[in-house]
């Protein structure tokens, strides 16, 4: 059996949306896009020491696969991010791609929960969620988490998709890991009870 974590990145108000590129996700009229730029190298330093030095599969929302796809699918082999990604196997919920040309791609479709579920009862290494916002919520609702790995960044943006949406489950959680950067952004990684 294996674990399945989430790794977001969300605003000090809990918005996750559109962190690093401003043209990435305008979907509700969200203007406020790449309010993470000012943090970025030092956070990424963080999340690959903290969240990416082990081995993962990706479980991801067709919108955040096909920012990633477009990012890394034909980076140059010196980059270690694009490696570690395009090597690790991607599971990709979406009832809307036919084809997943992202090397080690493979389609989630049906009742998403119980599919996931399946997934958590094979052998192999942590499953991990970037971004996927709405598969994110479909994940909360049904306890599927376990392990919330979160870095907060030092700005308010007011309305967006916010990581704890409107509808979540109440659930308490313990701090298991802790670390700020000198740019202000902090990381917490928290598990269920």
């Amino acid at each position: 059996m294996r674990k399945l974590a989430i790794l977001t990145f969300q605003t000090l108000d809990g918005v996750m949306q559109a962190p690093s590129v401003p043209e990435e996700d305008f979907s509700g009229g969200f203007t406020q896009g790449g309010w993470a730029n000012e943090c970025w190298g030092e956070v990424m330093e963080q999340v690959g020491r903290e969240a990416m030095a082990e081995p993962y599969d990706l479980l991801l929302g067709r919108t955040t696969y096909e920012i990633f796809a477009s990012s890394f699918a034909n980076s140059a082999s010196d980059n270690p991010t694009a490696e570690k990604l395009n090597n690790a196997k991607k599971y990709v919920v979406t009832s809307t791609l036919k084809q997943l040309q992202w090397q080690n791609s493979q389609q989630v479709t049906g009742d998403i929960a119980a599919e996931i579920s399946r997934l958590k009862e094979q052998d192999g290494p942590l499953l991990q969620v970037h971004g996927s916002w709405q598969l994110i919520q479909t994940l909360l609702s049904n306890r599927l988490i376990d392990e919330f790995r979160l870095w907060t960044f030092p700005v308010v943006v007011g309305a967006g998709k916010r990581l704890f949406a409107e509808g979540t489950v109440p659930s308490e959680l313990k701090l298991t890991k802790f670390e700020s950067c000198p740019s202000g952004a902090f990381m917490n990684f928290y598990q269920p009870y």
